[in-house]
């Protein structure tokens, strides 16, 4: 299991069945190795609409197999634990409320 810390120096799991989730997207193939990077330097983060433990963070990804995307990894907050639940590569930033940067 591989373990990152975040913008927030929080600790973040990311478990063999969740990386072989996320792998199961062609798209996302050699792209794991940015999950670590996007949780500790994103350049956004925003609080899920539909979850207020979860956080969505976002980089940009140039020349990925399919085409400049954002990469979101989906992170769940609960007590005294933090884990990936997916990443996956996106056109768009979702809407909700901005954890990072402060504005």
């Amino acid at each position: 299991m591989r373990v990152f810390t975040d913008y927030a120096a929080r600790e973040v799991r990311l478990t063999p069945e969740r990386e072989d989730h996320i792998l199961d997207h062609a798209e996302m193939v050699g792209l794991l190795e940015r999950v670590g990077p996007a949780l500790s330097a994103p350049e956004r983060v925003v609080l899920s609409a539909s979850d207020p433990a979860v956080e969505l963070f976002y980089t940009f990804q140039r020349d990925t197999k399919v085409g400049d995307k954002w990469l979101c990894v989906v992170v769940k907050y609960i007590l005294n634990d933090a884990f990936v639940v997916t990443a996956y590569l996106t056109d768009k930033i979702k809407k909700g409320e901005q954890r990072w940067p402060i504005k």
